[in-house]
């Protein structure tokens, strides 16, 4: 039975879908079998798997929650990495919040599509939308665990204890066995003073709940979604590409699996 990681933060441009698209490639690499989840109405993560999210005729997760198909039918094969699928996501999205306003149920639809699939992966990453409504309750709902990005900028930590709070929550009403997988720290710089700042009180706050492995400003990382590419195999000499496979093993580790399966 697969794991699932939600990767969260109600803010946006914090490194969530580029953290998302390159753990999943990087543990695809590994020889694990990954879907990752666009649970975001921008599309970012299926448009960075290459994915054509304007298609009028794709199939994605929000046709799955209005049972418009099957999950199955709208998965994506990443033609770039063996074992790395895509359930993607487009602006339909949007609508789901209003849709299930009055519904009783409306934190467990994700839950149900991702039930239907862990058998058929090792891990299934949810990329969340910058927001703590629905959308983001639904996942965390669906989640064994929850990977929280932490820009390095000067308000990096405002809203997290909004976002943990959240957490809190879907613990004490939906679901009791989330946990917190980790704090990645992204965009960091070891030039700026200010980095080395939020990384110092980033680790005061979380200890242990910080990943070793620090993502880097890289140019590499900015690059490769235009292409429809992983950084993996975008360029797999930079030093985005190294980072995210050490954390990709950080994460293997922690949860007691080879680095290879």
């Amino acid at each position: 039975m697969g794991k699932v990681i939600a990767v969260a933060n109600q803010k946006g441009g914090v490194g969530k879908t580029t953290t998302s698209i390159n753990l999943g490639a990087s543990l695809a690499v590994l020889e694990y079998s990954v879907l990752i989840v666009d649970f975001d109405p921008q599309g970012n993560a299926s448009t960075g798997l290459g994915v054509n999210i304007k298609d009028a005729n794709m199939l994605g997760i929000y046709e799955c929650l209005a049972g418009k198909c099957s999950p199955k039918e709208a998965i994506h094969h990443c033609e770039e990495i063996d074992r790395l699928d895509i359930l993607p996501a487009n602006i339909d999205l949007v609508g789901l919040e209003l849709e299930l306003a009055s519904d009783e149920n409306r934190n467990m639809y994700l839950k149900n599509v991702i039930d239907s699939l862990r058998n058929e992966y090792d891990f299934i990453i949810i990329d969340c939308t910058p927001s703590l409504g629905i959308l983001t309750t639904n996942a965390l709902a669906a989640a064994d665990s929850v990977l929280l990005t932490i820009q390095c900028e000067y308000f990096a930590l405002e809203g997290l204890t909004q976002l943990l709070s959240t957490i809190k929550l879907v613990q004490d009403i939906f679901n009791p066995s989330l946990s917190i997988e980790g704090f990645l720290i992204t965009m960091y710089d070891a030039r700026l003073r200010l980095s080395n700042q939020v990384v110092e009180e980033v680790r005061k706050h979380f200890e242990t709940m910080i990943f070793e492995t620090i993502i880097p400003r890289n140019v590499k990382l900015a690059e490769a979604p235009s292409f429809g590419k992983p950084v993996i195999t975008y360029d797999a000499n930079s030093v985005g590409a190294d980072k995210y496979m050490e954390l990709a093993k950080e994460i293997l580790r922690r949860n007691n699996l080879p680095e290879t399966k």
